[in-house]
Formats: C-alpha cells, structure tokens, sequence
C-alpha cells in the first residue's frame, strides 16, 4: 500500500499529522510576522538612501532564519526546547526562563490557530492537491492577517505570489476553474480600488490601502469571481461591526485606521468551507 492509499484510507490519522505540521509552522508564522515588516522598513531605508546617493551605517544580518530568536528584553537565545509549540509557552508559564518577562500570548494563538486550521484543511479535503492548497492559503492568511494588524501592511511578497498560486490552481482547477479564477482576480483588485478611488475623490482621504486589493484578488483568484460578493459583505459586516465596538467600547478615535485585511482573511476562509451552501441558502431566500 503506497503512502496515497494510507492516507487516503485513514483521514483521521492525514488530519492528526496535518495538525501537528500546523503548529510548527505556526511557530515560523510567528517569526514571519513579527520580522517581515522589519525586513521591508529595512530595504525601504536602505533604497531612500541609495536615492539621496548616502550609505547607511552597517546593520546586523536580518532575514526568516537569522539571527536566532531570543527575548527581546534580555538577549536570552531560545534553546530548542523552548520553542515547541503551545507546551514550551505552558511550561514556562509565559515567561522568559532567564529574566522572568512576560512572552506575549500571542505566540501561541497563532500556533494553535494555524494547527486548528491546518487540520480542518486535511479533514474537510482530504489527502489531496485541493486540502494542500487550503492549508497555504491558511497560512499565508494568518500571516497576512497579524501582519496588517500590527502594521497594516499587507505585503506583496505574500499577496503577489498567493494571486498567481490561485490562478495557477486553476488549471486543475482545485478550487474554480480558469475562467472563473482569472475574473475573480481582476474583479477583486478592480472592486476594492473603485471603492478606494470613490471614497478619496468624495472625501479626500484614502479608505484602504492598496494591500487590500492585492489580497481580494488573490482570494478571487482561489475562489473565482462567484465568491466575491460574500466575501466583501462578510469582510465588511465584520470590519463594521469591529469598528462600532471598539469606538463605542474602547473608546478608539473613528480617525485612527483600521485594518482591513483580517476581515477579508476570515471572509476569506469561510467562503472557501461555506462559500457555496451560504450563497444557496441567501439565494433561497431571496428568490
């Protein structure tokens, strides 16, 4: 029995392995998240200066992999065994072992979010191309999401390639078929920057931030233009929602920005498991 065949035949042992993937990339999703942006102030910094024709005093190495991570308050490098996902931030009870500072719990929500997600991927598809694309797709939208939470950056160097892995699975199609994925993606950057341009002329203020677009188009790309409107309006209710509690509760100025792309990453992944069986109901009880 070649390993397809296994896998094929015991879901339950592909989603247990799947889950268990996810959360050790989940503890990469957390270095993704937090040096990214730091990656892209540095380049930005570094391209400014090459216009105005200065140098920028030498700066330590900083990627995904260098340098290893440590607390951020006394320097302490993580061992190995400090970075298990969810039992290391238990055992250490959320604390640096050497200097006591607290470790956000953050760390592990993303953890267990994306090995909770990963594993619904496996079980909902399957052993095949299609549960494979749900589980990169899940981790480029946690990504994508902390990142715009943090910084409200939503960065190419994840939206670009998301858009042309979905107009790629196209061809299978995993998800929709060509036609629908190649309209999906220019009707979903092309709807958000409409709804951007209208918003600024009326105003003179920018509503959202090119990063959006990028990141509707990807998911038209994956989904094809049929998801679209459930999409937007789940995005939207969610993101007005958000906005009213936090003004209301939190006291937060309606001046101060809010992000947009967590709510497209979790309208996102709804339409991909419910997409169809919410737009049938609506339609059903429209018509």
């Amino acid at each position: 029995m070649d390993f397809v065949t296994f896998f094929s035949n015991t879901p339950t042992v592909w989603t247990a392995l799947a889950t268990v993937l996810g959360l050790l990339v989940g503890s990469f999703l957390n270095v993704v998240i937090y040096r990214l942006p730091l990656m892209m102030e540095r380049e930005w910094q570094e391209q400014c200066a090459e216009l105005r024709g200065e140098s920028l005093p030498a700066q330590s190495p900083l990627s995904l992999a260098t340098p290893r991570s440590r607390c951020p308050s006394c320097g302490h490098g993580i061992p190995a065994w400090e970075n298990v996902p969810l039992f290391s931030w238990l055992l250490l009870r959320g604390k640096c072992s050497s200097c006591a500072t607290p470790i956000s719990p953050r760390y592990p929500l993303v953890e267990a979010l994306t090995g909770v997600l990963t594993g619904l991927a496996a079980w909902h598809f399957g052993f095949t191309l299609a549960a494979a694309g749900a589980i990169l797709l899940t981790w480029a939208l946690i990504a994508l999401a902390w990142i715009d939470l943090d910084t409200q950056l939503l960065p190419d160097s994840i939206t670009l390639p998301l858009l042309w892995l979905g107009l790629g699975l196209a061809l299978v199609p995993a998800f929709a078929d060509l036609h629908s994925a190649v309209i999906g993606a220019m009707a979903g950057y092309l709807s958000l920057w409409s709804v951007y341009w209208l918003f600024k002329l009326l105003t003179g203020k920018e509503g959202m931030g090119y990063g959006d677009f990028k990141l509707l188009a990807a998911l038209g790309a994956w989904m094809g233009w049929q998801m679209l409107p459930l999409i937007i309006l789940l995005s939207s209710l969610v993101g007005a929602l958000v906005g009213i509690a936090l003004i209301l509760g939190a006291g937060r100025g309606r001046s101060i920005p809010i992000p947009f792309g967590p709510y497209l990453a979790a309208a996102g992944l709804i339409a991909l498991y419910g997409g169809k069986t919410l737009t049938n109901q609506y339609l059903a009880l429209v018509l």
